[in-house]
């Protein structure tokens, strides 16, 4: 399972790629919360058998808040989300869904864990690994997608198990099943690679510098504001 500081860093990452004018202190922390969200499954597998990297992992949930914003948004006379918070808000409310879909399934997804997307329609953990080269004798050559796989998954991916016979270890729940003993040894993991550290470098950077800018920027407005108001007393003076 993915460190959940990685998890946000690259929801730090998509706040300041796409917040646009609705970049601020507030937006960021909505962003990277939504980002953080999925790992809560992690808690749940303390009572809920296999919850972790299914319960808050798979497409239902986006696919349910994506329809709701969509319908409120564009397709209702009057956006409740609109009326309440603006501009702001829909664009805050549509990079967080993206946030969770990206930073927080994303990197089960495609890391070593794998993810319920179908749960609990469809239990199976899916992992996408493999690789897309050119070969001078081969050609294009993937491994992403295997279509006709074994395995419990009806989608063309590769699948380690279902909730019975997959378990996902975590800081919270080791064992990954309900009634983990409360003296097991836990491990909280910052960050388990280098490129890893990598993302939450750049995220931190990114974010001091998205910050700093603004603060910079706004610093220089107001003394070209001030500046002209002062010319112009001067002027009015001297007519």
């Amino acid at each position: 399972m993915a460190p959940t500081l990685v998890n946000a860093a690259f929801g730090a990452l998509l706040a300041a790629a796409l917040l646009g004018a609705a970049f601020d202190r507030r937006s960021v922390a909505v962003v990277v919360l939504a980002a953080t969200l999925p790992d809560l499954d992690a808690v749940a597998s303390l009572l809920v058998a296999g919850a972790t990297n299914a319960l808050l992992h798979n497409l239902w949930v986006p696919l349910a808040v994506g329809a709701v914003l969509y319908w409120d948004t564009t397709i209702r006379a009057d956006s409740r989300l609109r009326d309440r918070y603006g501009w702001y808000g829909v664009r805050v409310a549509w990079v967080s869904l993206a946030a969770f879909v990206v930073a927080g399934i994303a990197p089960e997804l495609f890391g070593l864990a794998g993810a319920n997307l179908l749960y609990p329609v469809h239990d199976a953990y899916y992992l996408v690994r493999g690789r897309l080269l050119f070969s001078t004798q081969e050609g294009v050559v993937q491994t992403f997608v295997a279509v006709g796989a074994e395995g419990p998954g009806i989608l063309p991916l590769r699948s380690p198990g279902t909730t019975e016979t997959y378990v996902v270890p975590t800081w919270v729940n080791p064992d990954g099943r309900p009634g983990t003993s409360l003296d097991a040894e836990r491990e909280l993991f910052l960050v388990r690679s280098g490129w890893q550290a990598v993302v939450v470098a750049a995220a931190a950077c990114l974010l001091a510098v998205r910050f700093l800018g603004d603060r910079w920027a706004g610093t220089g407005r107001a003394d070209r504001a001030g500046g002209s108001s002062g010319r112009d007393t001067d002027r009015g003076g001297v007519e």
